[in-house]
């Protein structure tokens, strides 16, 4: 037993529970700057000090600005990005997880995270016909892993993927060495499947949800297309298949030979949380893998060293199910084909398409959309260029969104 005194930056601080309580307070600047003890500056300042000045002070310096100036995603009328309100369940195994910062690079230091990793993994995988595969740190790693994964075990030369396709693919084309071909997308923006070509030698990536308007690919080429390799860019549509009302909209997904999902989407994960997973899991992993002799097992993936994300992925899938995420997935849905109504019916608007993947896009007859944004509530909806024409953008990732309010406010801007 040590009697050295330890750091007490480094032990438990009853300091801690102050930040709970700034937590569930209302996340408004002005609120916090009266709350008694936080510093009501509006701006932070730039210069740092030489010598530090506690952990208390720092804490309230940054409250107003880290609480009170972020964007509220889990507010009545947030319905504008791809970014969802976290369930306070991972607050806690956050907070945990930072307490004991383990590194999944290592067995020794994470056996726990490690085996939350492969559990969740084993449960997500049937959804989509996979064997496994690995978390990451968001599907623009996930996307990447997979084309190395298709370069170096199938000897791909090539990336081809429509127009709408996420930038990332794009990049990891670029970072792998590999020729690029963008296919044009039809009317309803989806991929133009008469345009292929020759795909012996290439990797076709399919997106399940484009950032843009959501759009999902025919899924089907993945079996027709005489690809040497298919992988699906579900980051954000894919976990539509826990929902069984809506799992249709991704059939086809399980004859990818790779899928990335960012559970910092539509599985509500705090960032920075993805996974890529494959159909032969060996085939892969060999492909991607990397050792050293300072490791005991074999590095697979891009990253090296990584936090324990799939800790609060297993703590929300033991606290909702599969029912869980079906139920808050299945009522984002339907917000959005709410909205879709609205627009339809409604003479001073006009909707580009029926919501697929609870994106609705639309415009207004006679204002911009920066007019009418600025008529709207920050955070409502966002904005989005189709042919380059600009276009209102709603993305139903919030279950605390109040529809009703949301359409309620548009009502009273057409009047």
């Amino acid at each position: 037993m040590s009697n050295k005194p330890k750091d007490t930056s480094f032990v438990f601080n009853a300091s801690l529970y102050r930040a709970v309580d700034l937590l569930s307070e209302s996340f408004t600047e002005m609120h916090l700057q009266q709350t008694p003890g936080i510093n009501n500056k509006t701006n932070f300042s730039a210069t740092l000090p030489k010598q530090g000045v506690g952990e208390n002070v720092a804490l309230n310096t940054l409250a107003p600005f880290i609480l009170g100036q972020a964007a509220p995603l889990d507010s009545a009328h947030a319905l504008a990005h791809m970014d969802p309100p976290t369930p306070w369940i991972t607050w806690a195994t956050s907070m945990f997880n930072a307490r004991l910062n383990q590194n999944l690079l290592h067995p020794a230091t994470a056996p726990f995270a490690r085996q939350a990793e492969q559990i969740v993994i084993d449960w997500l995988s049937p959804y989509f016909g996979m064997q496994g595969g690995h978390f990451c740190a968001g599907s623009t790693i996930a996307n990447l892993t997979a084309l190395w994964a298709a370069r170096d075990a199938n000897g791909i030369t090539k990336v081809v993927a429509s127009e709408a396709a996420h930038i990332s693919v794009a990049k990891a084309a670029k970072i792998l060495g590999l020729s690029y071909q963008s296919i044009a997308v039809c009317a309803n923006g989806t991929i133009n499947k008469d345009a292929l070509g020759d795909l012996s030698s290439a990797c076709l990536v399919l997106t399940a949800g484009t950032t843009a308007t959501g759009a999902v690919d025919d899924l089907s080429i993945a079996s027709a297309a005489n690809a040497a390799w298919v992988h699906v860019d579900a980051a954000w549509a894919g976990p539509l298949r826990l929902s069984h009302e809506h799992a249709h909209l991704l059939a086809g997904i399980e004859a990818a030979d790779s899928v990335a999902i960012s559970a910092h989407k539509w599985l509500f994960q705090p960032k920075e949380s993805a996974l890529v997973l494959f159909k032969h899991l060996e085939i892969a992993n060999v492909a991607i893998s990397v050792g050293s002799d300072y490791l005991v097992a074999p590095n697979i993936g891009l990253q090296g060293s990584r936090g324990a994300a799939a800790v609060s992925l297993l703590a929300t899938i033991l606290a909702w199910g599969e029912e869980g995420f079906a139920q808050r997935i299945n009522a984002n849905m339907d917000m959005a084909n709410q909205l879709a109504n609205f627009v339809e019916l409604h003479s001073q608007f006009i909707l580009w398409q029926r919501p697929t993947t609870g994106l609705t896009i639309f415009a207004h007859k006679t204002m911009s959309v920066d007019e009418l944004l600025t008529l709207l509530p920050t955070g409502m909806f966002s904005r989005c260029q189709i042919d380059n024409k600009d276009y209102v953008r709603s993305v139903a990732a919030n279950p605390n969104a109040d529809i009703a309010s949301i359409l309620d406010s548009l009502r009273r801007i057409s009047i």
